[in-house]
């Protein structure tokens, strides 16, 4: 069974460390009961990413997908939480799992922004068109491992299975 672990960093606020559990509960209702969905916090609360890991290995996941809830590929999402995962890993060596990228550039986000802001979008993308690099150069390089064009390419293999 699959289960996705979101880890953010933290909080000494209630209502940050509020909002990933009500979060928590959208993506269960989104991906179903055949996926267990947990959260953890990296440091400042619980709980932490060795106990969120416990927790969906306890409700069934032998694959857990560590999804850091960053924005932007920094030290955290890079290194701290694939470090602390593999960590909390050790305890349950019949378990697999990956740490994905942190959000990067991606039209769902410029969505939301838009949305926010009031403005409507004048283009939307449809599956793999956000595809792309956005870096004026292309350098695919800008965004670091959340770079939409080198993951898409990483992740597609052949006869279509990711």
């Amino acid at each position: 069974m699959k289960g996705v672990l979101i880890v953010d960093h933290g909080s000494k606020k209630d209502e940050a460390n509020d909002m990933l559990v009500c979060m928590s509960n959208l993506l269960q209702t989104m991906a179903g009961p055949q996926v267990v969905v947990r959260y953890a916090h990296m440091e400042l609360a619980d709980p932490d990413i060795a106990k969120g890991f416990g927790s969906c290995v306890r409700a069934g996941a032998t694959d857990v997908i560590v999804f850091p809830y960053m924005l932007s590929p920094g030290r955290h999402s890079t290194n701290d939480i694939p470090r602390l995962v593999a960590d909390a890993a050790r305890e349950f060596p019949h378990v697999t799992f990956s740490v994905t990228p942190a959000f990067g550039v991606h039209e769902k986000l410029a969505e939301l922004i838009l949305d926010r802001a009031g403005i409507e979008a004048v283009k939307a993308f449809a599956g793999s068109e956000g595809d792309r690099c956005w870096d004026p150069d292309c350098s695919e390089t800008l965004c670091g491992d959340a770079c939409r064009a080198r993951t898409a390419r990483q992740t597609v293999f052949p006869g279509g299975n990711s």
